[in-house]
């Protein structure tokens, strides 16, 4: 299933953050973004005036409009006809409860200024780092329950109603008890500037090793904690404080297990998926953990590379291919 996103203005001032991380001067050139509500406009729509409220937005969104239609509803851009039938009973729909989502997503989203900042100063890093990078435009769009997050021809599309809070109560109709952790309108700036990161900087190592994998993961979510810097390890992982705390009671163990096993060389998908995709746990190590192990290992790793190597810039970390040396020179003993 895909995903979406909002268009943000790029900005260093965020919300009372000042850089800790020592990959970033206290100035930098400020990126803006533009927040595109495509969400409001798409709620105009009435059933009265479909035709024209549609034609509207296909001229106001040229390149988003026919990918919403085609990607979120599932009708040809070419159909107007049965969009125009389409659109006013999906925004209205009472069974699913989409107008009910909608009406609370407008509640929710009124007030976007703290995405907004929180993305500014986000890209205003990224741009630090790689200047030659596009700054994406930012949707923010409603789903139907069917998309968190979508690349698009311009940026990112984001879908608000993925993101109304943990306890949001048509999401038990919809989403599994883990998913809910990140699904809050807090998560938004981290999960777009988190997937920007994976499409931009590339899985380069020759081999499908675990351990590979890994180390790609875990070099990314290191880049991405010094660009979050203010929030906790565990928010920046999309984990709760206490399966944070979790890994790091037993980190000694969760090693010692990977070792013992040699699952770090295998290549089974079976053994991929289950330390590196999302779920309720992580098969691999125990029922009690929290799912993605690999991952945060491979952050623990590459933070242990980068403590014992502060001539290192992030740049440098992102190109390095080789994941054998990474692990070697980061002398990670839990």
């Amino acid at each position: 299933m895909k995903k979406s996103i909002v268009i943000v203005v790029l900005t260093t001032l965020l919300v009372g953050c000042s850089s800790r991380s020592p990959y970033f001067p206290k100035q930098m050139e400020e990126q803006v973004i533009e927040l595109v509500r495509f969400d409001n406009d798409l709620m105009n729509v009435q059933a009265a005036t479909a035709k024209e409220d549609i034609a509207i937005l296909y001229e106001q969104y040229p390149s988003f409009m026919p990918t919403y239609v085609e990607d979120i509803l599932g009708i040809s851009r070419y159909d107007t006809t049965y969009l125009a039938e389409a659109l006013p009973a999906f925004l209205n729909d009472t069974i699913y409860g989409f107008k009910q989502t909608n009406a609370y997503e407008k509640i929710i989203f009124a007030d976007v200024t703290g995405i907004e900042q929180e993305l500014n100063n986000a890209f205003t890093r990224i741009h630090y780092l790689y200047p030659e990078w596009e700054i994406p435009t930012v949707y923010l769009f409603v789903s139907g329950f069917n998309a968190s997050l979508l690349f698009v021809e311009d940026g990112i599309a984001v879908g608000a109603d993925m993101y109304l809070g943990s306890d949001y109560e048509y999401y038990n109709r919809v989403v599994y008890e883990y998913q809910k952790q990140t699904m809050r309108k807090e998560c938004i700036a981290a999960d777009v500037v988190s997937a920007y990161l994976f499409r931009h900087i590339a899985y380069t190592s020759t081999k499908s090793r675990l351990l590979d994998n890994m180390i790609y993961r875990g070099k990314v979510l290191f880049i991405l904690s010094q660009i979050f810097d203010y929030l906790p390890n565990y928010e920046v992982m999309g984990y709760s404080e206490a399966q944070w705390k979790w890994c790091e009671k037993h980190e000694r163990d969760i090693w010692n297990l990977m070792m013992d096993k040699r699952d770090l060389f295998k290549t089974e998908t079976l053994v991929l998926t289950s330390y590196l995709n999302d779920g309720p746990f992580t098969a691999e190590i125990s029922q009690e953990s929290p799912g993605r192990l690999g991952t945060w290992v491979g952050w623990q790793i590459v933070a242990s590379y980068m403590r014992h190597h502060p001539e290192v810039s992030l740049q440098q970390l992102a190109a390095e291919a080789d994941a054998e040396q990474i692990l070697q020179m980061s002398y990670y003993k839990p």
